[in-house]
């Protein structure tokens, strides 16, 4: 299948960037293939529990763009959908997608009966493992588009035979084959987003040594209404209600062995994680252990309140071990860069404030295009290839947002 439009403009990724950027350049006429490789779009920002600078649900942001992507008919949307190749220049790109089955079509009406019959489960990734979802579900309480998704390889034989009898509106085709088919634009917009870095790396703070040690995007998990705990922030594995907490900043960011760069967010990310933490448990220490603290321009403010807490402490020093102990909590040990005091220091929950990593980073790389020494993608606008948001550097919502509209401008005049 071969689809074209003249002047299209092809968007990879349905993060906060991609949306933007399909909804600015479909918005002055522009045709749009917007693909997603999740089964809903949103990216990170879904994940989260609250984003700056107003300390948004997702839904604050996330439901006006995807009304605004329903009523425009110059997006095309497809989710579960890759780029396989790219051929061609500036004005004249074909590239070849490939869609994997859903097993759901488009008869679904989200009635949740499927789920019902479903009696088996698989991690949910959503909320990075920490519960399981049904073989069956919808991805998130607010997924879109609104359709369930199935885990075929989850599912027993006798499971997938129980769903499709549930299912009053045929809408489960377990035959489904991945498809693949071809696209005719003028520019293509890398908005691949990033994933949080990979925690088994960091091997020094010993992430799978116990359920004390979560990552940031787990925390936000946890603070959220619709995560695994109804938004409890509690201990994975006992449950227990933390009277203290830790924060390791720059957990694989700024290193050598790990990420180069500085991630930009993780900073206001942990100020913001401690308001979470004051509205739930306002007794509760929190120790902050940072190399710098980088909280630029207006957040300087948000940073003065939260240093002004008197159970909040921060110790320059960087973590260089933690240690389980037998009550379920954990130790982490570090050196006071400014005393140059060793420090241990005990508490019941400890949270990695890991970096951000670009996402595609070795599709990008598979596909040739032109990435920096950390692996963000180069924006070439002469070329018709412009990248936005976090697939270009690491960056906050609102930046991400701005790159997307300045990618968009760029794109439109791909060609001319």
């Amino acid at each position: 299948m071969t689809d074209s439009s003249s002047g299209a403009v092809l968007v990879v990724g349905g993060g906060i960037s991609g949306l933007t950027a399909a909804l600015e350049a479909a918005e002055v006429g522009k045709d749009v293939f917007l693909i997603e490789k999740n089964a809903f779009m949103g990216g990170r920002v879904a994940q989260l529990n609250q984003y700056f600078p107003k300390l948004c649900p997702p839904s604050c942001g996330l439901e006006i763009q995807f009304k605004r992507i329903r009523a425009n008919r110059n997006i095309r949307m497809y989710n579960m959908t890759s780029v396989k190749s790219v051929s061609g220049s500036a004005g004249a790109f074909e590239v070849t997608c490939t869609t994997a089955p859903r097993y759901v079509n488009n008869n679904c009406t989200c009635c949740g009966d499927c789920a019902e019959a479903c009696a088996d489960e698989c991690d949910n990734d959503f909320n990075f493992g920490m519960d399981k979802s049904k073989a069956i579900s919808r991805p998130h309480d607010m997924a879109f588009p609104a359709k369930f998704a199935l885990n075929k390889d989850a599912c027993s034989d006798d499971t997938l035979a129980a769903i499709k009898s549930a299912c009053k509106f045929d809408a489960i085709d377990t035959e489904m084959a991945e498809e693949e088919f071809t696209l005719n634009v003028d520019s293509i917009i890398w908005a691949t987003g990033w994933v949080p870095y990979d925690v088994s790396k960091l091997t020094n703070l010993k992430p799978d040594s116990s359920d004390a040690i979560i990552t940031n995007m787990q925390m936000e998990r946890l603070a959220a209404p619709s995560g695994p705990t109804g938004g409890q922030i509690i201990r994975p594995g006992d449950g227990k209600e933390p009277e203290s907490f830790g924060f390791v900043q720059c957990a694989g960011s700024r290193d050598e062995n790990h990420l180069e760069y500085c991630s930009y967010i993780c900073c206001m990310a942990t100020m913001k994680q401690i308001t979470y933490i004051r509205e739930r448990y306002p007794e509760a220490e929190v120790y902050v252990f940072y190399i710098d603290l980088r909280t630029p321009g207006k957040y300087e403010k948000f940073r003065e309140k939260i240093t002004a807490d008197e159970k909040v402490h921060f110790i320059k020093g960087k973590v260089a071990d933690i240690v389980a102990e037998d009550d379920g909590g954990v130790t982490m040990i570090a050196e006071n860069a400014v005393t140059g005091a060793k420090v241990s220091q005990k508490v019941d929950l400890c949270i990695l404030a890991t970096g951000m990593e670009p996402a595609a980073k070795a599709q990008a790389a598979e596909l040739g295009l032109d990435l920096d020494s950390s692996g963000f993608i180069v924006n070439n606008p002469e070329a018709g290839q412009i990248s936005c948001g976090c697939a270009k550097k690491a960056a906050d919502v609102v930046t991400s947002a701005q790159s997307a509209t300045a990618a968009a401008m760029k794109a439109i005049q791909a060609g001319r």
